[in-house]
């Protein structure tokens, strides 16, 4: 149907150029005519942005170059860095593998996914959100580590995830892939790596950095022979993803389309050490967040605005104009990657789970650094999974008579019910103030918040979590193993509520 203004235009157009004889200014005369009409625009709409979304397993958010860490070398992500933006405190759902995965996937907080603990497959009812991006054109695909459950499979148009073809890293289809896609359609890539996941391989395949001593050991590790040698394999598998990463940005540059591909950099979980993976601290829920797009990205910015992961589905969905679904929690900071000092969140929420142990904690963060946990199950220690506290760098704690009071922390038993941290004073956590009368108003003020977002997303803390299924001290299996407890948020169905609590 022709617009009614458009027909009477076009009849001015054509009386227009019997009388003038240059048809270029008759054209042009035509041009400016249809600028007039409404909503006409000479550009041309802009295509969806290619997404490619790369996730760590298990590095901590300060053992990035970029990051401030200047012993382990990560020059393409640091170079990343540089290209783009890098958030400076961007938090975690989890810092436990799956739960965290999966909270990404869905929007949704561990809880109100029916997925909370390690290992335990999302449902078929949620919605994740390359599912929606697939419906709406893109080609999808997963290359490296998957344990969504497969329920997620519909999310890809392909999914490469046979280990061997990976390689031990993870890594080893990403070229490919990028490399062989439909070429007429924007795609997302869900990059996932085993790096930097213990046992460590990265030694054996030639991406080894020999540190040597040349270490930053955290203050809550020992500064020892067997530690240092854990930690240089550690930063030995930062270095063999990060080599992967600078493959994926020369090929972009190779095929010419670096310029309209949204490059997103994070980590899962916090450094598979004690002291960081599963903690609800920021060694274990804070993670490195970089993101490059030169349509969009400004070179060289940092964001300091509070975000959480959960954020992460509505903000993809934004970025392809595709409204989110009702399911997803989260809210899109889309605004953040061209006003990087805007606000956005006032509060960021954690759970820690049954992972190997059985644990129920619950933390909320606020955008001045306070951080406030619950803790439901306090006789029990927190000293990591069972790959954490069996590590080289655990038995040297272990073994110690000397450490200090933020060393013992993981044997600590039993542990405080309630904990809060003033982060602008005490980045590491280290100084349990829940006491002090001067933080008697933000303590009040945060235990109310945790009360309603439990509340208002169905947070449950069941009679029976799911037992511990190693020796808390050998790592050795128990009569329990393979048992499960209640999922938190189950008695109230909690998969299925869509309240996404203070933001």
């Amino acid at each position: 149907m022709i617009h009614p203004k458009l027909s009477i235009k076009k009849g001015l157009y054509q009386l227009w150029a019997r009388l003038i004889p240059s048809r270029q200014l008759a054209a042009c005369c035509w041009i400016g005519l249809l600028a007039s009409l409404p909503g006409y625009s000479q550009q041309a709409p802009e295509s969806p942005p290619n997404i490619i979304f790369i996730i760590a397993d298990d590095v901590n958010w300060d053992d990035i170059g970029a990051y401030g860490n200047k012993k382990v070398k990560t020059p393409h992500l640091d170079q990343l860095a540089s290209g783009g933006m890098i958030f400076n405190n961007m938090f975690l759902t989890a810092s436990s593998c799956s739960p965290s995965r999966t909270s990404i996937l869905t929007g949704r907080y561990p809880h109100n996914t029916g997925a909370a603990e390690l290992h335990t497959p999302l449902p078929e009812h949620l919605t994740f959100f390359p599912e929606r991006l697939k419906e709406n054109g893109y080609f999808t695909a997963l290359a490296g580590k998957w344990h969504e459950g497969p329920a997620t499979r519909r999310a890809y148009d392909t999914l490469l995830v046979n280990k061997k073809a990976n390689g031990e890293g993870g890594e080893g289809q990403w070229l490919n892939l990028l490399q062989n896609r439909p070429k007429q359609k924007p795609f997302f890539f869900w990059f996932s790596s085993f790096d930097a996941h213990r046992p460590w391989s990265s030694q054996t395949e030639g991406y080894q950095h020999r540190y040597d001593k040349d270490i930053e050991v955290p203050e809550n590790l020992l500064d020892s022979e067997a530690t240092r040698k854990d930690l240089a394999l550690y930063y030995n598998e930062i270095g063999r993803l990060d080599h992967y990463v600078g493959q994926i940005v020369q090929e972009l540059e190779k095929q010419g389309i670096t310029e309209n591909t949204l490059i997103v950099f994070m980590s899962d979980n916090g450094r598979p050490f004690p002291g960081s993976k599963t903690r609800l601290y920021d060694t274990g829920l804070k993670t490195p967040f970089i993101v490059k797009w030169p349509r969009m990205v400004k070179t060289g910015q940092s964001c300091q605005s509070l975000v959480s992961s959960v954020d992460l589905a509505a903000t993809f969905l934004d970025l392809a104009s595709i409204a989110k679904p009702t399911t997803v929690q989260g809210v899109s900071f889309k605004k953040l990657l061209t006003n990087p000092s805007a606000d956005f969140r006032d509060y960021a929420f954690g759970e820690h789970n049954w992972h190997d142990y059985s644990a129920y904690e619950r933390s909320v963060r606020t955008k001045e650094g306070y951080l406030y946990l619950i803790n439901k199950r306090p006789t029990l220690t927190n000293g990591g999974p069972i790959d954490a506290n069996q590590s080289p760098a655990a038995n040297d704690l272990k073994s110690a008579n000397n450490l200090n009071a933020y060393q013992k922390d993981v044997f600590l038993q039993p542990r405080a019910t309630e904990e809060f941290f003033d982060g602008s004073k005490d980045p590491l956590n280290k100084i349990n103030l829940i006491g002090k009368k001067e933080y008697r108003t933000q303590i009040d003020r945060l235990r109310s918040v945790m009360k309603q977002w439990q509340m208002e997303t169905g947070d449950t803390v069941p009679d029976q979590l799911t037992p511990d299924w190693y020796d808390r001290e050998t790592g050795k299996p128990l009569p329990a193993k393979g048992t499960r407890g209640q999922m938190p948020g189950a008695a109230l169905n909690a998969s299925k509520i869509n309240q996404p609590g203070p933001f």
